[in-house]
């Protein structure tokens, strides 16, 4: 049986658009992945682990390739898109596993030449260390993607993206990408938020207080580790999602403060039961916050993937295809 892609194009092969590239090279997805990027060592290593079949200069990549990932953080999409978008062929398709989808939805289709389409596209997988050295071909079984269609865009191309990361072990649902970015904001953005805000606060514990640290606080600060300059790119790409987000949560802060200050234990007991309360619905939801939802990296316990909020049973309040 051939493989449903002839060739597949990965721009930007780190941790995420690394693991892309592995796992269809590993399930014969596309009869061939070649990788680019900016770091010719970088490509090199990807190669040399079998990451990619091949690695090329990215408009080199892009020539004769029906399906385009794009693999680099948000904010450098646009510019590489408009660099490489005069080799692309009609009828080729681009997706991309960035984190925020409202402000690609908007840009990226005007670099496109005719015949070609994009649909959006985010795995919720993912870890605190970042590189092609990280990256892994299971990273994304089991894992929730979602896909992005705009309005009027070809149902046939959403599916065939959809289809593509299902191929990778993942499930499939669907949003549009405001509605992306507002529910990802919340279970995924400001989690890293706090968790940054909070590591930053212990510049001013005291000097031993690691000594004390357990399980909760490695759990807790584990994605504070991630890297600055990718989270503040994401962070100021969904600003407005997470920073009214953030003010919320800003808002309980306040209030359980002020109950533990006053040593007010029925206020305290109150606003944790409705923390319980509101953690299980969401739950219920599909909310991915139980433990077993974050799995470990086989031999290396160092790379989790996280399995986000948004997804649950391959469901979606969407139907696109």
């Amino acid at each position: 049986m051939s493989a449903p892609w002839r060739k597949l194009a990965v721009l930007g092969l780190g941790l995420l658009g690394g693991s892309v590239a592995a796992a269809a090279r590993e399930r014969r997805v596309a009869e061939r992945v070649v990788g680019a990027g900016r770091r010719r060592d970088v490509l090199l290593r990807a190669r040399e682990a079998g990451i990619v079949d091949a690695v090329e200069d990215a408009p080199d990549a892009v020539r004769g390739a029906d399906l385009i990932v794009l693999g680099t953080p948000p904010a450098a999409m646009a510019p590489l898109l408009a660099r490489v978008a005069p080799g692309i062929e009609s009828g080729a398709l681009v997706t991309d596993v960035g984190s925020v989808k409202r402000e690609l939805a908007e840009t990226l289709p005007g670099h496109l030449p005719d015949g070609v389409v994009y649909v959006g596209a985010h795995p919720m997988a993912g870890s605190h260390l970042r590189g092609v050295e990280n990256a892994r071909a299971d990273l994304l079984e089991g894992a929730c993607c979602v896909v992005t269609p705009t309005d009027g865009v070809d149902p046939a191309a959403v599916a065939r993206v959809a289809s593509f990361f299902e191929a990778l072990g993942s499930r499939v649902v669907y949003r549009d990408p405001a509605e992306h970015d507002a529910e990802v904001g919340w279970v995924s953005h400001v989690p890293h938020a706090l968790a940054f805000g909070y590591a930053a606060a212990l510049s001013r514990a005291p000097e031993k207080a690691g000594e004390l640290a357990g399980s909760g606080f490695r759990d807790f600060t584990r994605i504070a580790r991630s890297e600055p300059d990718l989270w503040a790119d994401i962070l100021s790409g969904n600003g407005k999602a997470v920073a009214g987000s953030l003010r919320e949560v800003s808002d309980e802060l306040a209030r359980l403060a002020r109950a533990i200050e006053s040593g007010d234990t029925e206020a305290i007991e109150v606003l944790l039961s409705r923390a319980r309360t509101a953690l299980a619905a969401l739950s219920g939801a599909g909310g991915g916050g139980a433990a077993g939802d974050v799995r470990s990296g086989g031999d290396n316990p160092e790379i989790q993937a996280d399995r986000e909020a948004v997804c649950h049973s391959g469901e979606s309040t969407k139907t696109h295809v």
